[in-house]
């Protein structure tokens, strides 16, 4: 999938307000564990809410190395929580259609 524009992150930020977050991150940081588990829960759900302690900047680069080790976009970061998307491979088993 190519980048996503603004408008579709909003749309996107829009659809994962009610959701709750699904990975919490801990003391440990990043385990590849978790990072499993960011990439199992990406592709049964494509959108997802992170739950990751610390200060901006740890979390900004908490983020990008999710972002990368998952192959997922980072949709928006508000407090602790980071919001995740990546479009399911299957066009069958889709669940959110991005304008």
């Amino acid at each position: 999938m190519s980048q996503l524009t603004g408008s579709q992150r909003k749309y996107l930020r829009g659809q994962a307000h009610s959701l709750k977050p699904l990975v919490r991150i801990g003391k440990q940081g990043l385990t590849e564990g978790a990072l499993h588990e960011i990439d199992a829960a990406l592709d049964s759900h494509e959108l997802i809410k992170i739950h990751a302690p610390g200060s901006k900047e740890e979390k900004q680069e908490l983020t990008r190395r999710i972002a990368e080790g998952t192959r997922a976009e980072a949709v928006g970061a508000i407090g602790h929580v980071i919001i995740l998307y990546r479009e399911q491979e299957d066009p069958e088993k889709r669940r959110i259609a991005v304008p």
